[in-house]
């Protein structure tokens, strides 16, 4: 029995961890695409897009990102990429403090989920506890942009993403 009920276990993982952020996510929104980012071979993180419906991204409707990691990066690490990312892309804005205070180290199996409210916020939610709200002008384009925007790091990434 005590093995039925573990296998039983390892089955329902997959579909409790895909619906567990559900909560969280915008009225109506289903997923859109999914995508595994690699950096010199190695899996980063795997990312889903939310949209309504599953529909094809409207930028100027809410939606949702969620990013699990494959890998153990520090909180650091987490900062400066982002920041880089879009510094590179155009796109650079003062919030380090608010990055700093969003981002915690994460492990392998952690994830984030970025929630966009209107054009000019966006709120994480850490393995489904909420942890901060981003506010900036354009933060949702800005920020989200890095991972869905034409200048993304990785053409195959992003429309994977974005279901094309």
């Amino acid at each position: 029995m005590r093995s039925l009920l573990l296998g039983l276990c390892i089955w329902l993982a997959p579909i409790v961890a895909s619906t567990s952020q559900a909560s969280n996510l915008p009225n109506g929104a289903e997923q859109r695409g999914e995508a595994a980012f690699r950096f010199l071979g190695f899996q980063i993180y795997t990312a889903r897009l939310f949209t309504k419906g599953g529909l094809p991204l409207d930028w100027s409707q809410d939606f949702g990102l969620e990013l699990t990691y494959k890998r153990n990066l520090s909180q650091s690490d987490l900062v400066e990429a982002t920041l880089r990312e879009m510094d590179r892309m155009g796109n650079a804005l003062p919030i380090r403090g608010q990055l700093e205070n969003c981002y915690q180290a994460v492990r392998s199996g952690d994830t984030y989920l970025a929630v966009s409210n209107g054009p000019d916020q966006l709120t994480f939610w850490r393995n489904d506890v909420a942890v901060c709200t981003l506010s900036h002008a354009g933060i949702k384009t800005r920020f989200m942009e890095i991972f869905l925007g034409e200048n993304s790091r990785s053409e195959r990434f992003t429309q994977a993403l974005l279901g094309q």
